[in-house]
């Protein structure tokens, strides 16, 4: 690997300028999102091209258990073959020396992508809609808690103290006095971006108590599901910092608005570079609202991955900041599917299902197969939605096992996504959800113990 440091991105060449790097994690996402891999020396990096990991870190449960999805071999943990994508390196600027951090690809000892790895998942609905003459352009938002340091399970999540040294209050949403609450956490989060090379378009003070959004610019989307994967471990990194916790829960504390990672979507032809969403006139073409159709029509079976645990659900509650349905509306928070205000040029969809705690490959993968179905079938969306969509009634499902089963019964969805990655997916995840249906909780205790 000779001369590997002139493939990297210039901020990852800016960092290390005048410095010696010491180390390289080798990371890979596993499905819940979670960074997998190795670190290495720098010397011994320079002389790999790829290194191994067993296949079996793609059916581990968020617990460390594991789900019997092992394929006709059996259960032998197959060593993958990883390589490097260097346009994924970047900085790890919280550690004590001058490390790097790269983004491997999985593949098979005959060169095939491994396809229940999270990012080939997306790299291949993204080339979907490249073999159809389109370019899928996403924008995600990320939505956090930062909260007190809470290192014992059975006690309930608390918003972190602020600077003044009162806890974070909620219902301060777009109060630059509580974004101020938060500053020196904030301060590292845009340290660490500026060293990584990502550029945040704004910050935010969110409904809840402690509770931030970031949101990002638009672009590829596998290099937007990168970003996000990346930032997930910045924004812990610089919470650490200052003696409290981030949290990607969708659902951390009770009576506090849930986490979302809102996605933005445009198409754009291949060889026009024009928004396919628009029409010459301004108006809005028939493509767009097959989209919208798509997102209504699979978006119901798609819930799994984007709500991906049991307290996703806990989110989806009425006049909480978060959709009950898939209507859609123009400039309409309370809908599902939202079109924000903007020109034709920049004419979008905004997908306001997906929890913060989804897999982000996996995550953009799913809204963007439900879109790509709608494009396909030539589907037609139901009547834009007029008033107040909270006061609609519930049409997504409300418990993680009947996503479950509507997800398994998604033929067309398995074939967008990959059939053997939601042959993977079901199985971890009904492995995860029976380990939860084991667990007693507080509630039960109180008030099933003596009056039942």
């Amino acid at each position: 690997m000779k001369n590997w440091t002139k493939q990297l991105p210039t901020p990852a060449q800016d960092y290390l300028d005048g410095k010696r790097l010491d180390e390289v994690e080798c990371i890979i996402s596993d499905l819940p999102g979670i960074a997998r891999g190795k670190a290495v020396p720098a010397t011994k990096f320079i002389k790999q091209d790829y290194f191994h990991l067993p296949d079996s870190i793609f059916y581990q449960t968020i617990t460390g258990d594991w789900g019997e999805a092992a394929d006709d071999d059996g259960f032998i943990e197959k060593d993958m073959i990883l390589r490097p994508d260097f346009e994924t390196a970047t900085a790890a600027p919280w550690t004590g020396d001058w490390t790097l951090q790269v983004i491997h690809d999985a593949y098979d000892r005959d060169d095939n992508p491994i396809p229940f790895s999270p990012r080939n998942v997306l790299k291949r609905v993204v080339q979907l809609y490249h073999d159809k003459g389109w370019t899928p352009v996403v924008a995600p938002e990320m939505e956090f808690f930062l909260v007190a340091r809470n290192i014992d399970p059975a006690q309930e999540i608390k918003p972190m103290m602020g600077r003044s040294g009162r806890p974070a209050a909620a219902r301060q949403a777009y109060s630059m006095t509580a974004v101020d609450e938060f500053g020196p956490v904030i301060d590292d989060i845009y340290d660490f971006a500026e060293a990584q090379g990502f550029e945040i378009d704004g910050i935010t003070q969110e409904g809840g108590a402690g509770q931030l959004e970031i949101n990002l610019l638009h672009g590829d989307p596998v290099k937007l599901a990168d970003e996000v994967f990346y930032f997930k471990r910045l924004i812990r990194e610089a919470a650490l910092r200052h003696d409290c916790f981030a949290t990607f829960m969708a659902k951390p504390i009770e009576d506090e608005p849930g986490s979302a990672m809102h996605i933005h979507h445009s198409i754009l032809d291949l060889e026009t570079g024009e928004n396919i969403f628009s029409n010459a006139d301004g108006s809005a073409t028939d493509a767009f609202y097959h989209f919208i159709a798509g997102i209504q029509n699979h978006m119901p079976a798609g819930l799994a991955v984007m709500a991906p645990y049991v307290n996703s659900y806990r989110r989806y509650v009425k006049d909480h900041a978060a959709p009950i349905n898939l209507e859609w509306a123009g400039d309409n928070r309370t809908t599902g599917i939202r079109v924000p205000l903007s020109g034709p040029k920049a004419r979008r969809v905004e997908n306001r299902i997906a929890g913060m705690d989804c897999n982000p490959y996996l995550g953009i993968a799913v809204s963007l197969a439900t879109g790509y179905l709608g494009l396909i079938e030539q589907s037609k969306p139901r009547d834009e939605f007029k008033g107040d969509a909270y006061e609609g009634d519930g049409d997504i499902p409300q418990v993680m096992g009947e996503a479950l089963d509507l997800f398994d019964g998604a033929k067309a969805l398995h074939e967008v996504l990959g059939p053997e990655f939601a042959r993977v997916y079901s199985i971890v995840k009904r492995a995860e959800y029976e380990e939860f249906l084991q667990v007693i909780s507080p509630w039960e205790r109180e008030h099933l113990l003596m009056n039942v």
